[in-house]
């Protein structure tokens, strides 16, 4: 049986053996990679620090209570922490990573929330951050019935996240 503390060197060894014997300059290629990854890295943590900071605040100004109060009303059985996940998920990755972040320090990756967001999260899109940069990306100005498919898209994908989560794990 394999030890699987050995898959990962054993995958670095073949990816070395396979760079050498194309040929290909492993060190300098991987160094271009993470040269490449800290660029990407530097794109995204600034908006991921702020949508971090802006849940925060939002949290500790008891506004995000208020907004989560007012939607426990649709269900006791959904976790209220849930409700900014769900408000910020068709808008913003990053604040909706933020929320998730944010619902794994408070309520921990095991409960039934960390459980629920999670699956949000892997289920939908960042339905007006697509449509935006797709769109304006290649021209498109009317975005016709795109957004209203994508939303309703989001709806149902939240909404079989919480029914599937409160089946299995609840």
């Amino acid at each position: 049986m394999i030890d699987s503390t050995l898959i990962l060197p054993a995958l670095v060894l073949l990816i070395f053996i396979i760079a050498l014997c194309k040929r290909v300059p492993a060190y300098s290629v991987f160094l271009t990679g993470v040269k490449d990854g800290m660029g990407l890295f530097l794109d995204i943590y600034p908006a991921l620090l702020a949508m971090m900071c802006a849940i925060s605040l939002l949290r500790e100004s008891g506004l995000m209570d208020i907004i989560s109060g007012l939607f426990q009303y649709i269900s006791t059985a959904i976790p209220s922490q849930i409700w900014p996940m769900v408000l910020f998920r068709p808008i913003s990755g990053s604040a909706s990573l933020a929320v998730l972040i944010d619902i794994f320090k408070t309520c921990g990756v095991d409960s039934l929330a960390g459980m629920m967001a999670s699956i949000i999260q892997g289920s939908t899109d960042t339905t007006v951050y697509v449509i935006t940069l797709y769109f304006s990306s290649v021209g498109i100005k009317k975005i016709g019935n795109s957004l209203s498919i994508g939303l309703i898209a989001d709806i149902a994908g939240i909404g079989m996240a919480i029914f599937l989560t409160l089946l299995i794990f609840a």
